[in-house]
């Protein structure tokens, strides 16, 4: 009886299962919606945070792009487009780390692009 379950599970062991990658923790994925409130929530965190950190004056204008990835929660790596005091439009992207279920929020980097 033991050679017998132990074959089965042998035999359970050598099928294939296919999981999409989009449910595998570490891959980035595209964002659908980049005008998702929840985007533009943690897009202007990443504006505010970086203006605390070092002085800025950004403002916070749109998300032109945006990735996920699981991880200990969900990283965001967001392209968006702030303006400066002058009113001048630059390019950053910004990579925010979130565990929504703690709220907490970590701004990891911003460098404009």
């Amino acid at each position: 009886m033991k050679l017998l379950l132990i074959l089965l599970f042998i035999f359970l062991l050598s099928f294939s299962f296919h999981v999409p990658t989009s449910q595998l923790a570490g891959g980035w994925q595209p964002i659908k919606n980049i005008t998702d409130s929840h985007v533009k929530d943690i897009s202007n965190y990443a504006v505010l945070e970086h203006n605390k950190q070092l002085g800025d004056n950004l403002e916070f204008v749109r998300v032109v792009s945006g990735e996920t990835q699981v991880v200990a929660g969900t990283n965001y790596r967001l392209v968006i487009e702030p303006t400066d005091a002058e009113g001048n439009v630059a390019r950053y992207q910004a990579v925010v780390w979130e565990r929504e279920w703690e709220g907490f929020r970590e701004l990891t980097s911003f460098d404009r692009v």
